[in-house]
């Protein structure tokens, strides 16, 4: 991500998701915002803010696929929360500081899969000799060069693969499956109860045990030893900060959730403006206290999403309004949309219904016209019932396709073609009656 181009963010986005090209455009300046950031001197660095970002449009249209493939293409630390989930100090529920520390932990566990990867090739050397000391255990009666020799056969058998199902007994840490302490399982202990967890692990190491395995399998264990070994925690911690602080993206969805607007009920607001105040200083800029140190939230970029169907942006309180500069509205998708949903993207439906059914040795194709039609009654269920967007053509396909999946073990070999008179006759109960069409599409 950090030598993509805004133009090529975009490139990448369009093969996932349909239009919405001025939300992808905001999001791809922001990334680049911040690479060109990290080329400023010190001192006007510390003063450059990052642009928050506010995506407004009705549910299905694209906001979180958005997030979800920025997060695929982004080397940063990146973390999508729900603002529903959290409640405002006080409350029994999540506090919003624990986004911060969620996503100190993503960015821990990137820091330490990068350095794994750096030391793997001095890893995989360790965990080779250490394997073959269990295939070959020292023997006080074998000679030096005796031994020297059967080792190297050993290691060219193991290197063509020829030991792969050998099993061999190896020592293993225990996995302690005591009793769980439900008092740390309500919701707002998870950090103490992490913390907790910690200290009893310092203060009382797990106990190992002889486990009989396969040689691959313990292969994979020894490598991972190895590399942790070979891993200064210290300075994984210390990038993972840096990294976060720099670098950090939240995606905070569902942030009209939050918002009371004309069609919410003040009696079961409880603690919305409270989540939306505890919310301003973490965007604002300031210190989370996590158990790798404090962290600072000045330079990490949140983007908010929300359909804002019964409440407003400027329902939010001001200060909050403040904090997310940037704005851009999500089109709704209409017949023409549901088309190129249907056909362009690298993961579209009918590539996924495809390729499911032909594990079963059925071959589905679907016609130009079968798509239109597809299309077409998406838009009219949506424009009379609900509109929850793209994911109406979820429904749709499997009711289309529900008596092929169901027989397809039955009909290996087969070939259905699913044009529009395969969509009308598998539609034609719910065209027909409207009530029902409200209760299965």
């Amino acid at each position: 991500m950090s030598t993509l181009t805004p133009r090529e963010i975009v490139s990448e986005l369009d093969r996932f998701v349909v239009g919405q090209e001025k939300a992808k455009r905001m999001v791809a300046v922001a990334m680049r915002n911040r690479w060109r950031r990290q080329r400023l001197e010190p001192s006007l660095r510390d003063e450059v803010a990052p642009k928050n970002i506010i995506m407004m449009g009705p549910t299905g249209v694209g906001k979180t696929e958005i997030a979800r493939r920025l997060a695929r293409l982004c080397g940063a630390p990146f973390i999508k929360v729900e603002a529903t989930k959290y409640t405002e100090v006080g409350y029994v529920g999540r506090d919003v500081e624990s986004m911060v520390r969620d996503l100190m932990e993503i960015g821990v566990s990137l820091i330490r899969d990068e350095e794994a990867t750096r030391v793997r090739a001095r890893a995989e050397a360790a965990a080779e000799e250490r394997l073959l000391d269990l295939l070959l255990p020292q023997s006080p009666a074998e000679g030096g060069e005796t031994r020297q020799s059967t080792r190297d056969k050993l290691r060219g058998l193991w290197r063509q693969g020829h030991l792969d199902d050998r099993e061999v007994d190896m020592e293993v840490e225990e996995s302690t499956k005591g009793p769980q302490m439900d008092i740390f399982a309500m919701p707002g202990m998870e950090s103490m109860g992490n913390q907790f967890r910690d200290l009893m692990g310092k203060a009382f190491p797990a106990r190992r045990k002889m486990r009989k395995m396969k040689l691959r399998e313990a292969w994979n264990l020894l490598v991972d030893e190895e590399a942790s070994r070979l891993l200064d925690q210290d300075k994984v911690v210390d990038i993972a900060r840096e990294r976060v602080e720099q670098t950090g993206i939240i995606f905070i969805d569902e942030l009209d959730k939050v918002a009371s607007g004309e069609g919410t009920h003040r009696t079961t607001d409880i603690s919305r403006e409270g989540v939306q105040r505890d919310l301003l200083p973490i965007v604002e800029g300031s210190v989370v206290n996590t158990k790798y140190g404090m962290v600072r939230t000045d330079h990490i970029l949140f983007i908010a999403a929300g359909a804002f169907h019964f409440s407003k942006p400027s329902d939010l309180i001001p200060e909050l309004q403040g904090r997310f500069p940037l704005r851009v509205e999500l089109d709704p998708l209409g017949r023409d949309e549901f088309y190129r949903i249907l056909t362009e993207p690298h993961n579209a439906l009918t590539r996924q219904y495809a390729a499911l059914l032909a594990t079963e040795g059925v071959t589905v194709s679907f016609t130009d016209d079968g798509l239109r039609e597809i299309a077409a009654f998406a838009e009219e269920v949506n424009e009379e019932t609900e509109n929850i967007g793209a994911r109406r053509l979820y429904t749709m396909m499997e009711r289309i396709l529900a008596d092929i999946s169901f027989d397809a073990p039955d009909r290996p070999g087969e070939h259905v073609t699913v044009d529009a008179a395969y969509v009308r006759t598998h539609l034609e109960d719910v065209r027909v009656d409207k009530d029902l069409s409200r209760y299965i599409l």
